[in-house]
């Protein structure tokens, strides 16, 4: 087993302090507390964001709105925000961005970051505590091709992430030392692991990563004290099991079907039900082999977490050309649609529809675009797009999408779904490709046109796909929302600007240059000493903004 590399540091990495410089005693007293954590309990993930001091999932809460109840930063007072510290690592993923959100504990900050780098930070100052670093195989396929990490899970003392070799490791949080390191697939054949997991019970629920190679998507659960797996479920089906006759009669072909589950889902506690997303089916852009709808790809599947086992599915692009993988946050509610009160669950997709579905029974609501895509305009009575335009018709958004993975916001108290929407016109090339084991499986190339390229951060009414107002960027981003309960939405674009906004209006209120794309990345918020922080990775940094003292 490769060793990792966990350091207990004071000043490794360059921290800049922008407040009040700490005394001595203050930073040792302060460094005691990546030591002496209280154990995360079942309940305190069940309770979410009602402890205001922390952030215990990658969407803060179970539902995935990414909603904060912090009233503190105000659209009065927002213009006021200032850079309080900046922690600099000494990684970086190529062409990417800092993609993980950080979790808070007892003020410590547990973030992971590219090529399977971790730290756990004081969440006051910036301060490291500890650095993990995984020693890495020379040989990663996908895990080389896209180096990134999106966060960790929490249970107890123990902090969970998944790494570039499709392994699964859980670390000490008071000392970043690793309890026990298991594997999930074979990294050789594509495989990887960036998914954040997601506790559930006594459950830790992962993903796979590496759809753009000639693998098999999954989503598993494992036993957290001991990385024993408990169930899997293939999101390609076996032959015989149902869903396989939307794909040829092909061991090899479901062997390398694709649909990875690269993006973490949301949790009903009621329902004892899990949302999950599932990606591209493989090859990408050349569907000859593989006629059919390709379930359970493109997808959002309904899962039992207690056995693994499939309540419902939706397919949301079937038998995808355009790598439109559904790799999203789904984003839990209760509204009042058609003046019946539902529980549902929304999800800005990357084919550029905003649908709505009932999370019951998986059955759609609602489906309108949120972009102005000519691929399709409407939804046909079997709740599938009609394509009015499949390229020939002039160019259709790119393999990126109408959004990506960074994660949307939903404001319950103002009915608003906030997304970071890319309008982009592209030119797809279907080629037929050997497919190898380890080696990507594209099969075609994308032609883009960049002038006519832009993005938006976008509020929509759920109940009607309306929208509400937009924001508009020079170009297409790729960074997560983040809103809070004092009707302020915070969002980036690909110029490195940080910015906070009205939540009823859109009107700009604040900007920060933080020096690097915001790719990837999502801002999360907490309040510590009375005191309310909001945090955004950028490049190889993690800024932490708050109002001035008063």
């Amino acid at each position: 087993m490769r060793k990792p590399l966990v350091r207990v540091i004071g000043s490794l990495s360059l921290v800049i302090l922008l407040g009040t410089v700490l005394g001595r005693a203050q930073e040792e007293k302060r460094a005691g507390a990546a030591t002496t954590a209280t154990a995360v309990t079942s309940q305190d993930l069940l309770n979410g964001l009602k402890n205001p001091s922390s952030w215990l999932t990658y969407s803060g809460d179970y539902s995935g709105q990414r909603h904060s109840p912090l009233k503190q930063i105000t659209p009065e007072n927002a213009h006021r925000l200032s850079a309080q510290w900046t922690f600099q690592t000494e990684t970086m993923a190529r062409g990417r961005g800092f993609e993980a959100t950080p979790l808070i504990v007892d003020g410590v900050l547990y973030a992971t970051g590219p090529n399977d780098f971790a730290w756990a930070l004081d969440a006051r100052t910036g301060r490291p505590f500890w650095r993990y670093r995984r020693e890495l195989p020379n040989n990663l396929t996908y895990g080389a091709s896209v180096p990134v990490n999106r966060g960790f899970a929490v249970l107890a003392d123990r902090l969970f992430m998944t790494t570039l070799d499709s392994h699964l490791v859980a670390l000490d949080i008071k000392t970043g030392g690793v309890l026990w390191d298991i594997a999930l697939a074979d990294y050789k054949a594509g495989y990887s692991g960036t998914v954040p997991p997601l506790v559930v019970k006594d459950r830790l629920i992962v993903g796979s990563s590496g759809g753009d190679y000639p693998t098999r998507g999954f989503l598993d659960a494992y036993d957290p004290t001991n990385g024993k797996r408990i169930w899997r479920f293939n999101t390609v089906p076996g032959p015989g099991e149902p869903g396989s006759e939307t794909w040829p009669p092909s061991a090899e072909q479901i062997a390398r079907g694709g649909g990875t589950t690269w993006v973490v889902g949301s949790y009903d506690p009621e329902l004892n039900t899990l949302y999950w997303g599932t990606g591209n089916p493989n090859p990408d852009y050349y569907g000859d082999d593989r006629k059919g709808d390709n379930l359970y790809t493109c997808s959002l599947i309904a899962i039992d977490p207690d056995t693994g086992q499939l309540k419902w599915y939706y397919q949301f692009t079937p038998h995808d050309l355009h790598d439109w993988d559904s790799n999203h946050v789904p984003v839990l509610a209760d509204l009042t649609i058609a003046g019946q009160r539902r529980k549902v669950v929304m999800v800005a997709n990357r084919n550029g529809f905003f649908y709505v579905l009932d999370r019951i029974t998986g059955k759609v609501l609602l489906g309108k675009p949120f972009t102005d895509t000519t691929w399709a305009r409407e939804l046909g009575p079997d709740g599938h797009p009609l394509i009015v335009n499949d390229g020939s018709k002039g160019c259709i958004p790119d393999n990126w999408g109408g959004t990506n993975f960074m994660p949307p916001s939903f404001d319950p108290s103002l009915r608003l779904f906030f997304v970071t929407a890319r309008e982009t016109c592209a030119t797809f090339v279907p080629e037929h490709q050997v497919i190898a084991p380890g080696r990507f499986s594209l099969s075609g190339t994308v032609r883009r046109d960049l002038d006519k390229a832009y993005g938006a951060l976008r509020a929509i009414d759920p109940t009607t796909g309306e929208r509400r107002w937009e924001f508009k960027f020079q170009s297409p981003s790729f960074s997560g929302v983040l809103s809070t309960a004092a009707g302020v939405v915070f969002d980036g674009d690909n110029e490195g600007n940080f910015m906070a906004f009205d939540s009823r209006t859109g009107k700009n209120l604040w900007h920060y240059q933080t020096g690097s794309p915001i790719w990837g990345g999502a801002p999360m918020t907490y309040l510590l000493d009375d005191r309310q922080y909001v945090v955004i990775g950028s490049g190889t940094n993690i800024t932490a903004f708050a109002l001035p003292r008063e």
